[in-house]
């Protein structure tokens, strides 16, 4: 169904019943479950790319970021850092001494993510013993393999309790015992190589049956888990969602996105429709992820803009795969999947760093008002990101408006979307004024209006009398 079919029936359906938008969210978030606390981390900058080869390199990166007094809350080892998949650990070779660099990030205020995969590989120390003992999915016919990258490999069976808690002790021994308290957990959906779901058996049945659960039951190992070690505030990284995601401390990302204008207006579209689907932490690849050059003029300023943008999401994280790729550091275990271009705020030339350093300070000042956006996600299931309708149902033109939203209800973000565009057109929703967060200017609601986008700054409008001041 496109927005514009949604909001018509949303538009009807509130005039026929009287519900507000936020009256249905919040019923539809009872039955299905909130989302924790978001833990303080989650409030800030998180930096990430395809991909940190050595611990040293990433921990020279967290140190230039500390150098430049940057805020940084959250650095991201992704994938291909164990030897096979389906060992769940750290490959030696390239990162030695683990205790040690998670100590000085800590000591740097900095929490460390790791990247999870549920895939197995047939050469893996845990295969065998996996198998054995039932916690791997199954195939009806044919080899038993769902997924042929770097290597033959098979999801375990997230649906098998028992499962379950074999990949989360593995993970506990070798992650979170080590002092890791968030997981970014990757290909939470059965990325089968031959999409024959009929093939596919779970411990709880069929994939035509319920294939749809698997991302909720991988969120649901981790964080009953860590919750069983005590841990509050959960938050954990994943592909996909199901209803029920969310009270799992789902915080869901949009996928690998091209790098591109085009892109970046469909991720607003996601978002939107994200919260609007009962789970309010999303985020999306700072940048997109597939390609961009950081010397490219024409990256770069597609970069800014989602950078301007990310700042205003409910996560802000930077990734990306960028060009051109780095060469192979090692021959032994992931070292094959190669690392992309350098993806830190200041590997985009001095104008690009300047406008970074300004977004990433604005987000700390909105840590306050995030903070309480996030109480209120866990209490009522109120999205993050908010459509004009979800505040403003009786005026009609939010219904129509797809490209501006609220970061809670007091912020109204205009993201720029288009190359070269140095001015855009906002709507300001009726019975409220508002006041242009760079200039102070105040604007009476019900209107369009012309606004200022130079290329250091993104339209935003704080609603007057809210007390949000950026």
């Amino acid at each position: 169904m496109s927005f514009e079919a949604f909001a018509a029936k949303a538009l009807d359906y509130w005039i026929t019943v009287g519900d507000t938008p936020a009256e249905i969210e919040e019923a539809y978030a009872k039955d299905t479950g909130t989302v924790p606390m978001m833990p303080e981390y989650g409030m800030g900058f998180w930096q990430c790319k395809l991909r940190y080869q050595t611990q040293e390199e990433l921990l020279e990166v967290a140190r230039e970021y500390k150098r430049r007094y940057l805020p940084l809350d959250v650095i991201v080892i992704d994938f291909f850092h164990w030897p096979k998949q389906g060992e769940w650990k750290f490959d030696p070779a390239y990162w030695p001494d683990p205790d040690a660099m998670i100590k000085e990030l800590k000591e740097m205020g900095v929490e460390l993510m790791v990247s999870i995969w549920p895939t197995v590989d047939r050469k893996s120390e845990n295969y065998e013993e996996m198998l054995e003992r039932g916690y791997l999915i199954r195939t009806e016919r044919g080899f038993r393999v769902g997924l042929d990258f770097e290597g033959a490999t098979i999801h375990y069976d997230a649906t098998n309790p028992e499962a379950r808690n074999y990949v989360w002790e593995k993970a506990k021994k070798n992650y979170y015992d080590k002092g890791i308290k968030i997981f970014w957990l990757d290909e939470a959906e059965p990325e089968y190589t031959a999409y024959d779901f009929d093939n596919y058996r779970y411990y709880r049945g069929t994939d035509l049956e319920i294939g749809n659960i698997y991302p909720v039951d991988y969120a649901k190992t981790f964080y009953e888990g860590m919750q069983a070690e005590g841990q509050e505030n959960i938050v954990n990284l994943l592909r996909c969602a199901w209803a029920g995601s969310q009270k799992y401390g789902a915080l869901v990302w949009s996928g690998d996105i091209a790098s591109s204008f085009d892109s970046m207006r469909n991720q607003l579209a996601a978002g939107l429709n994200m919260g609007l689907a009962g789970i309010p932490w999303w985020t999306t690849d700072i940048g997109g992820f597939h390609g961009g050059d950081p010397d490219d003029p024409a990256f770069r300023e597609v970069f800014i803009r989602w950078f301007q943008w990310g700042a205003f999401c409910p996560v802000m994280r930077l990734h990306g795969d960028r060009e051109p790729r780095q060469p192979q550091y090692g021959t032994t275990g992931g070292a094959t999947c190669c690392s992309g271009a350098a993806n830190e705020v200041w590997s985009y030339g001095e104008e690009v760093y300047k406008i970074c350093k300004e977004y990433m300070e604005l987000r700390e000042k909105l840590r306050p008002y995030t903070r309480t956006l996030m109480q209120e996600a866990h209490e009522k299931g109120t999205p993050v990101m908010r459509t004009l309708f979800y505040e403003y149902p009786q005026d009609a033109v939010c219904w129509e408006v797809e490209d501006e939203y609220f970061y809670g209800p007091d912020i109204l973000v205009a993201p720029v979307l288009e190359a070269g565009a140095r001015t855009r057109k906002i709507y300001l929703p009726k019975g409220d004024v508002w006041v242009d967060c760079k200039t102070g200017r105040e604007y009476d609601g019900g209107q369009w209006i012309e606004a200022d986008a130079p290329l250091e700054w993104t339209p935003a409008f704080m609603k007057k009398g809210s007390g949000v001041g950026i």
